[in-house]
């Protein structure tokens, strides 16, 4: 049997000793069950976030913008944590998901908000599953669409399973370590000017809003704003109660998705400084191919599985979480008997458009850039609603900090997005 058949054999072997031994967190103690449900709930929002797109957008922008591009992730950092903190508790407090809370508030808002967010997942799972066919094909040299039913395969495998949420939550905990240790890697082999990064990421000298749209939207747009704060619901934490481990919850995984993003910046910087160009085409497989060669391009392969892979279950979760406005918990309600359905549809379209269409890395920063102008509505949607007793209850009262933080990423990425709106008509 040739060697990439037998590796993606290992890989399914490994996947399925998952979904055997995920299981064993559900036994433990309340609170340690609530601690995990957090964590889930933290790697999710944050493996989300650090997807294809990521890798793409990262790469692509570090080659245009250099050192500067330090400034983007700045404040995509601060952004990340304004949101996270708000909307998390919002709607962990109010034990109601984003959509349900929009229709309280404004009858029928809900609907678009789910609208706006089911297609930006679904356009940007088209990227995931890519990002999972790339990584086999860059790994395997299998095609990238074989490798995208591979992938969309394992994806069901997870999802169909009996204890879903737990199994997810465990791959994507795995993975993230993955991403990590083999960036970590191409640090170690790479001398990336780090004084210099440090210097233009507080005092940049060009800001570019089109970047700092994009990279926000990328990582903390759409679904995956959403993705922590419906994990957690899922998995039962609701009420004033559970603030710790929201508040657990979503600094945890604003940190890990945060020295990810450092990481690749930094990776993507000194081989710049090298003078190597990366390649248009495959922005983030160069940094790795020009920092270790042959074997570092592999490396990049196993990192883009890894981001393909997270990304998809977060926004096949998230985005169908979107479509649940049932208000029982119960089973045998109508939207968990369609779930499976809904699941098999989202992954299998998002699979199928990229096996005959291709090509996502376009779309990807486009998306991205879609998500940063969904992030203000969305977000400023939550902020009004948490004024409002009877969605959050009377003895709730947000703190003003929170808040003011939230209403300044509103008008920021307002403004920014305009900004880039009318550059990008400026340059038709």
């Amino acid at each position: 049997m040739p060697v990439h058949y037998c590796i993606i054999v290992l890989l399914i072997v490994i996947i399925l000793c998952i979904l055997k031994g995920g299981f064993r967190l559900e036994k433990g103690k309340k609170k340690n069950r609530a601690l995990n449900v957090a964590m889930g709930a933290a790697f999710l929002m944050a493996m989300s976030a650090v997807g294809p797109g990521f890798l793409t957008q990262t790469a692509a922008f570090t080659s245009q913008l250099g050192a500067d591009f330090g400034f983007a992730i700045l404040i995509c950092i601060l952004v990340d944590i304004g949101v996270q903190l708000n909307i998390w508790r919002i709607i962990c407090v109010s034990g109601k998901k984003a959509q349900t809370i929009a229709n309280e508030l404004l009858p029928g808002l809900g609907y678009l908000l789910t609208i706006l967010i089911v297609i930006g997942g679904l356009t940007f799972n088209v990227g995931n599953i890519g990002g999972v066919g790339l990584g086999f094909n860059v790994l395997f040299g299998i095609s990238p669409e074989n490798g995208a039913l591979i992938g969309g395969a394992l994806a069901l495998i997870i999802f169909l399973e009996r204890n879903a949420l737990l199994v997810m939550d465990r791959t994507v905990q795995i993975l993230a370590a993955v991403k990590v240790l083999l960036i970590i890697f191409i640090i170690a082999v790479s001398s990336p000017p780090v004084g210099q990064a440090v210097l233009h990421t507080f005092a940049p000298s060009h800001i570019d809003f089109y970047s700092i749209v994009t990279i926000v939207g990328g990582t903390v747009g759409g679904y995956i704003s959403f993705a922590g704060g419906h994990r957690l619901l899922a998995g039962g934490l609701k009420g004033k109660k559970s603030i710790p481990y929201i508040n657990g919850g979503a600094l945890t995984g604003i940190g890990v998705a945060s020295i990810i993003r450092v990481l690749l910046f930094l990776a993507a910087l000194a081989v710049i400084a090298e003078g190597f160009k990366l390649n248009p085409q495959n922005p983030a497989a160069s940094i790795f191919q020009d920092a270790a060669g042959n074997f570092g391009y592999k490396f990049f392969g196993l990192i883009l599985f890894a981001a393909g892979m997270t990304s998809t279950l977060g926004s096949t979760f998230t985005s169908v979480s979107f479509l649940d406005y049932s208000k029982s918990e119960s089973k045998t309600s109508i939207f968990n008997k369609l779930r499976p359905y809904l699941i098999i549809f989202f992954i299998a379209f998002s699979t199928i458009i990229f096996y005959f269409i291709g090509s996502p890395a376009k779309v990807l920063v486009v998306v991205g850039a879609i998500n940063g102008l969904i992030l203000p509505l969305a977000l400023a949607i939550l902020l009004i609603a948490v004024t409002k007793k009877k969605i959050m209850g009377t003895d709730y009262k947000h703190p003003l900090w929170l808040s003011v933080f939230g209403w300044m990423i509103v008008a920021f990425m307002a403004y920014a997005g305009v900004e880039t709106v009318i550059k990008a008509l400026s340059s038709l």
